[in-house]
């Protein structure tokens, strides 16, 4: 485990928008106003994916962000020079083309079955999700099973997601030694 407490930003176009031009400016004014360490693209919906992804790896790279992230599409992130992807719980199999690569690999893990295929393929690191209640994501985990989970799989880098929107939270993903935590809506 590192040392560091990295704070990692995910975007969505609830928040970030679609449009191009909107997008750009969204993106300035919340990476201007927060620390952010690493920061993925993230975008489920947007038919202009590739164009909001290049704006978002330019922006980021402006910034000097130590990891840029494309969520889902490791091809992509290696052709837009991206530090990595940030691959969905659907996705082990592309944990292995993604390294080959050479890309910084994260992937999506929601119980210690999935934590141990993340480790298997020698991920990167995983994000553990949900801690704190999030619309649609089921049964929060929670700060204790985050620290359980930490000390079973104390050799990968461990980031906390799910519900994470003030401080008092983040210090308490800090306290649990968990690498980082990450959120869409914290940095909002």
């Amino acid at each position: 485990m590192q040392e560091e407490f990295i704070s990692y930003l995910i975007t969505d176009p609830k928040y970030y928008s679609d449009n191009k031009e909107l997008f750009e400016k969204n993106l300035f004014k919340v990476l201007s106003k927060n620390r952010v360490d690493f920061a993925c693209f993230r975008d489920k919906t947007s038919p202009n994916f590739k164009d909001l992804a290049e704006i978002f790896v330019k922006i980021c790279k402006n910034f000097d962000i130590k990891k840029i992230l494309i969520n889902g599409d490791y091809e992509l992130a290696k052709k837009l020079n991206a530090d990595g992807v940030h691959l969905t719980s659907k996705q082990f199999d592309d944990i292995t083309k993604a390294k080959k690569l050479g890309l910084y690999t994260i992937i999506s893990c929601h119980n210690f079955n999935d934590i141990e295929k993340a480790q298997n393929r020698h991920v990167n690191a995983i994000t553990y999700s949900p801690i704190f209640k999030t619309p649609n994501k089921g049964e929060p985990k929670g700060i204790d099973k985050l620290k359980q989970t930490i000390k079973i799989y104390e050799d990968i880098d461990i980031i906390a997601l799910g519900g994470i929107v003030n401080d008092e939270q983040v210090e308490q993903i800090k306290k649990s030694k968990a690498f980082g935590f990450a959120s869409i809506r914290y940095f909002i």
